[in-house]
């Protein structure tokens, strides 16, 4: 199970007109936010990248606007490890845990998640916040995340599991976020 003091968020670029093609986007928009603002309440680190922003664009307003103060690591590969900024911090977090979302889940999400589980990171991927421009592809990424060690989850279960209890001092401000 996730462990706040133990894990970190990785946002995966959610950047430009290609962010805008995901399947069921305002239902993958809405989860990311919900995920962001309540790690910000539980204190728990963000790392951010984005796809070479030169060719795909910025992280799309609604999810750069929550993630002011947070430096974006840009990227070329796809999967975010093998970059040296992105590994550099991840490793300077501490975490053995992993919570990603962003798109598109049979890429770069998926690429990311098999990387990090080959490094010995606890990987859970949050379904109803990553997406593929088909169904049918995020569907796949999600099933070859799990054959390759990765935990399917969702933001609920996810932030519920990182809450533990109904004595959490946050739990009101978090219980608003998913209502």
């Amino acid at each position: 199970m996730l462990e706040a003091e133990n894990c970190c968020l990785v946002v995966v670029d959610v950047q430009g007109k290609l962010a805008r093609l995901m399947h069921d986007k305002d239902t993958l928009f809405k989860n990311i936010q919900i995920l962001i603002q309540a790690v910000k309440i539980l204190e728990i680190p963000i790392l951010w990248c984005q796809q070479v922003p030169s060719a795909l664009g910025p992280t799309v307003a609604e999810i750069a606007e929550l993630l002011t103060g947070i430096e974006p690591i840009d990227k070329a590969g796809f999967s975010c490890c093998g970059q040296p900024d992105f590994d550099n911090k991840l490793k300077g977090l501490g975490c053995k845990q992993v919570v990603l979302c962003g798109i598109e889940a049979h890429v770069c999400v998926y690429q990311t998640a098999v990387d990090l589980v080959k490094r010995g990171y606890e990987v859970d991927v949050i379904s109803d916040a990553v997406s593929s421009r088909t169904l049918e592809n995020k569907n796949v990424g999600l099933e070859r995340i799990a054959a390759g060690g990765g935990n399917i989850s969702s933001t609920e279960m996810a932030l519920f599991e990182l809450l533990r209890t109904a004595e959490h001092p946050q739990l009101k401000e978090i219980a608003k976020l998913v209502k």
